[in-house]
């Protein structure tokens, strides 16, 4: 049920970072933690010699500063440090059916889980138990399943490396493909556009390419509240000349104006603007926007006829397709002279790097949509060019690892290799993506749920039937450091595996170790914890997969060798995982800086296709159908908040305090809908099937976002989606472009 959310509004932000943030940083990470562990993580983050921030995958300057963080991190980081522990006492003290009635705040402020906990069929409550009877629990269970695909063995993207490995090489070698990751949720439409168009399913650029180009196109994000190491980026180029194009439905202070609190000009100054041109596009308009630049760079014949020729196939289709300009103009909301103004920036450009994130990949046109930007960037040359590329910027710190290490439904290109190297047989038919479990799940084809990390219940679409699917198993495991929203709705029995973070020292039988990860744009390094562990009863990650492997599969894998020292698990990596060869010594070059792989379209305009081009793609616009007196709606994160964890109440850049349950609208719109600024209504999404659904008690919010449309907060919105409603070929949920209703509350 709605928690009492009474929010106070006042205006939004025209700018980001700054003063406010550093000290809204420091009291997050000199609170929880205390002022000595707090100024110790907050030294080591994102450091050589430190730890991988556990919040975006921003790849790290090859210069670093000594606080090489932002707001976001700190808060992060205190999360993680925190030194409240979520003991045998407080689950004793606090029922099942009573934590299920918390806010996903609360939860989280609970602290760490500091030992196993169990619950037992029919009990109430979560009570102690040791390691070695909760491994030989799950594995009994997981051996007593009629077929491995009965289980479901889910990741979240804060997953190293190694663990990664480790966890799909026991699902393996159990012999299911069921491995659905947070990726399902956020970049998946960008895995399929990009695999499809240019042979490899992750972003063209390095950080460099972003610091030198001439055209930055920030589209369908704000990297203010979800990528704000980035904005330094942003400044940097526009320092050297770059001009920055802001496509979004709203206006994000982050890429209006930056003030970097590492400058005497961000703390005293008038900081640096950074978007030269905004435009206020319509929910669902992105892809009739590229379609229409395209038109119009064909149109002046700005194509860079060279690389087209030599490098691409499939142009003659693409050059026939026509624009509808009505279309064009209704989806996108945007008048004619601001789209040729665009397309004009595009064309006077010689070198162009355009990033997105879940703005766009969280559309029923996913796919078609990032394949239009492709099909621009292809016309102008803009792949295997310095300074230029494609950019999907990831969230989670390594959900692009995560995949690169073969956490994927679909069995890698590389599973021969693996075969071979641990003599076991894989399947090969594809398993659940996360969608796909949840419906497992919900009608009993799946009997166990295994989480690696992550907050599954509050990810998910469809919250009434995910919670239903879950609470269906007779089994569900969550490796966690803190409390949330999945251990509350818990299968016949439920067991809580307390991990390592980040930040802590990880001593295994061969000493301290490190993990490693790889971030947005394919750059691996070292991560090394460096505080003492909140609790003697935490495993890492590694060593609760490996006593796992042992309990269910036995001794044919060396799990006791990968327990005790992850260099057995990177040695096993780079024998089987292409681009990983001599692994341990590229890691430690330069200390932990690590190396960057291989990119064929980036590194020598090598496309792994079949025919060795880059393809254009022709998908027609389908923008999405509003009925009169409806909106189109968008979830979105609060700037106290990072993925599911909500950090706290407040989402300072949008001028809202000690609240979530709000829904921005345009005023024009509220005014239309006779709704007055600051009353109660209920959100319902209509689908074509007919049945709507409902998410109760929000605060409407004038805000200046698109004519049409509204914004509200996840994982509030999620009960709005249905479980079928997904992204073509990606199977995304769509939590972008909800047809929706506002119903005023009596």
């Amino acid at each position: 049920m709605p928690q009492p959310d009474e929010p106070v509004i006042g205006p939004p932000k025209e700018s980001a970072a700054g003063i406010p943030g550093i000290l809204h940083g420091l009291r997050h990470a000199l609170g929880k933690p205390g002022v000595t562990r707090g100024t110790r993580a907050l030294l080591r983050l994102n450091q050589v010699d430190g730890f991988d921030c556990p919040g975006c995958a921003w790849p790290e300057p090859a210069h670093r500063s000594s606080a090489e963080f932002c707001e976001n991190g700190a808060k992060a980081i205190a999360e993680e440090a925190t030194r409240h522990q979520a003991d045998a006492r407080f689950f004793a003290t606090h029922p099942i059916s009573e934590l299920a009635t918390w806010s996903d705040h609360r939860l989280g402020q609970a602290g760490r889980v500091s030992r196993p906990m169990i619950r037992r069929a029919g009990t109430d409550h979560y009570e102690a138990i040791s390691w070695p009877d909760a491994i030989t629990f799950i594995a009994d269970t997981l051996n007593g399943l009629d077929h491995p695909d009965q289980a479901v063995f889910y990741t979240s993207g804060r997953t190293s490396n190694e663990a990664a490995f480790c966890y799909q090489l026991l699902a393996r070698a159990f012999g299911t493909n069921n491995l659905p990751d947070c990726s399902n949720y956020c970049h998946e439409s960008s895995g399929v556009a990009l695999s499809e168009t240019i042979g490899i399913g992750k972003g063209s650029v390095t950080l460099d390419d972003i610091h030198d180009a001439s055209l930055l196109v920030i589209v369908g994000q704000n990297p203010g509240t979800n990528h704000p190491r980035m904005l330094s980026a942003l400044e940097k180029a526009k320092r050297g000349g770059a001009r920055i194009l802001a496509v979004n439905p709203m206006p994000e202070p982050g890429l209006l104006n930056f003030r970097n609190p590492q400058t005497p000009r961000g703390l005293v100054g008038g900081g640096t603007d950074l978007a030269d041109r905004f435009l206020r596009i319509r929910l669902g308009g992105d892809h009739a926007l590229f379609t229409a630049i395209g038109a119009l760079l064909r149109e002046w014949d700005a194509v860079d006829h060279e690389f087209v020729d030599t490098h691409t196939t499939g142009y003659d289709r693409y050059a026939d397709t026509t624009v509808d300009w009505d279309v064009v103009l209704k989806a996108t909301g945007l008048d004619r002279d601001e789209i040729h103004a665009a397309a004009r920036m595009f064309a006077d450009s010689d070198a162009t790097v355009v990033c997105w994130a879940m703005g766009l990949t969280q559309h029923t046109e996913a796919v078609a949509t990032i394949q239009e930007i492709v099909n621009v960037q292809l016309l102008r040359g803009m792949i295997g060019r310095p300074g230029a590329g494609l950019c999907p910027v990831r969230g989670h710190s390594n959900v692009q690892g995560d995949r690169t290490m073969g956490i994927w439904e679909v069995p890698p290109p590389w599973i021969t290799a693996l075969e071979t190297e641990f003599g076991i047989r894989v399947p090969r038919d594809p398993g659940h993506h996360a969608v796909a479990a949840i419906d497992a799940m919900r009608t009993g084809a799946a009997r166990v749920f295994m989480g690696l990390g992550g907050n599954f219940a509050a990810a998910s679409p469809d919250t009434a039937v995910t919670e239903a699917a879950l609470r269906r198993q007779d089994l569900t495991v969550h490796v966690s450091t803190t409390l949330n929203r999945s251990h509350v709705v818990p299968g016949r029995v439920s067991i809580i595996l307390p991990t390592l973070g980040r930040t802590e020292i990880d001593r295994q039988a061969a000493g301290p170790q490190f993990v490693s990860v790889e971030d947005s744009m394919s750059r691996v390094h070292t991560s090394r914890g460096r505080l003492a562990p909140v609790s003697p009863f935490l495993l890492s990650e590694v060593a609760i997969i490996s006593r796992l492997g042992r309990a269910l599969l036995g001794d044919t894998i060396p799990w006791r060798d990968f327990e005790a020292d992850y260099r057995a698990v990177r040695e096993r990596i780079a024998a089987v995982v292409p681009g990983f060869a001599d692994y341990e010594r590229r890691l430690r070059n330069g200390g932990g800086e690590g190396f960057t792989l291989p990119h064929p379209p980036r590194d020598a305009r090598r496309f792994d296709t079949p025919d060795g081009r880059a393809r254009f793609s022709v998908n027609p616009v389908n923008p999405p159908v509003v009925p009169e007196g409806r909106l189109l709606l968008q979830s979105l994160r609060s700037h106290d908040q990072y993925n599911t964890t909500v950090y706290g109440l407040d989402d300072r850049y949008r001028g809202v305090k000690g609240g979530r349950r709000v829904v921005f609208c345009n005023p024009a719109d509220l005014a239309a809908l006779g709704i007055a600024p600051g009353s109660r209504v209920d959100l319902i999404s209509e689908w074509t099937d007919g049945h709507d659904r409902r998410a109760e008690d929000f605060q409407a919010v004038s805000y200046p976002i698109a004519a049409g449309c509204a914004a509200t907060y996840f994982p509030e919105a999620n009960p709005l989606v249905p479980l079928g409603a997904v992204a073509k070929r990606s199977h995304t949920p769509v939590s972008k472009a909800i047809v929706v209703r506002l119903e005023p509350r009596p």
